[in-house]
């Protein structure tokens, strides 16, 4: 029995608009990789097919930014200055091994 790929990434929400709701979080990858959970949701990618997201919400249909998050924190790929969410159980683990900080 394998372990799925699990990692910290960057979810923003695209649905609305270029600056979305965005947050922290770990994910788990499918074993094909072409699919990501999240916080009970199943996001497919897009295949470059997608306007300003890379991956959607197979349920809803809403389009997310999802991506490796970077070390100095400009996560969003807009820019902007709305707040970015971190998950709790990640927190730690990210400030630390992410951002280099602690």
């Amino acid at each position: 029995m394998s372990k799925s790929k699990t990692r910290i990434m960057y979810i923003e929400d695209k649905s609305e608009g270029l600056n979305g709701a965005a947050r922290i979080g770990r994910v788990t990858f499918s074993k094909s990789g072409r699919s990501i959970h999240y916080n009970g949701r199943v996001f497919q990618s897009l295949d470059g097919s997608g306007f300003k997201a890379n991956y959607f919400d197979v349920e809803t249909g809403d389009q997310f930014w999802i991506s490796g998050p970077r070390k100095d924190g400009a996560d969003r790929l807009y820019g902007g200055s709305m707040p970015v969410e971190i998950d709790p159980e990640v927190e730690r683990e990210y400030w630390r091994d992410i951002r280099g900080q602690g």
